[in-house]
């Protein structure tokens, strides 16, 4: 059985294959069959993450291919993703900071046009999405709903693919 140190009692802690929701992301992601250092002592759970990179991409790719509307939070994932600032993003969009706070807090829905150029950014933009895009752009036709719905993405830990749940 093998053991780390909690990271946040200090107590010995085993090591397991388990299912990890990364609430760190602020979206609705599950990594299947991770590591993880499960803490019996104080219930802390945390995920041993060796393809970091590798994952954000997964995630991102999920996100521009998913069938519905954009969520504020995920507007915010796409923006941090390409290490922009709200003002850099917002300007890049054409659109108000005022607005894109808005959307990102859920305050406002993205409307439909801004939902394909955040797409779009998104993967000509993001770190190794750019050989997706004929795909991203393919499904762009397919984008369901007039209100952003959010939906479960679950990636596997070792083959870094993803389904919506």
């Amino acid at each position: 059985m093998k053991t780390m140190e909690c990271s946040h009692c200090g107590a010995r802690a085993r090591v397991v294959r388990s299912d990890y929701h990364m609430k760190e992301l602020g979206l609705n992601v599950v990594l299947q069959g991770a590591e993880v250092v499960r803490c019996k002592k104080c219930g802390n759970q945390d995920p041993i993450l060796h393809r970091m990179d590798d994952l954000m991409r997964s995630v991102a790719l999920a996100v521009v291919q998913k069938p519905y509307r954009l969520t504020g939070e995920e507007v915010r994932f796409v923006r941090k993703y390409l290490h922009l600032t709200g003002q850099e993003f917002a300007k890049l969009l054409k659109v108000d900071n005022s607005t894109l706070s808005k959307w990102e807090h859920g305050d406002d829905p993205v409307g439909a046009q801004s939902d394909l150029l955040i797409r779009f950014f998104a993967t000509t933009m993001g770190d190794g999405l750019r050989d997706r895009i004929g795909t991203v752009v393919a499904q762009m036709g397919a984008i369901r709903g007039r209100r952003p719905r959010r939906a479960a993405i679950e990636i596997s830990a070792d083959t870094m693919e993803f389904q919506y749940a």
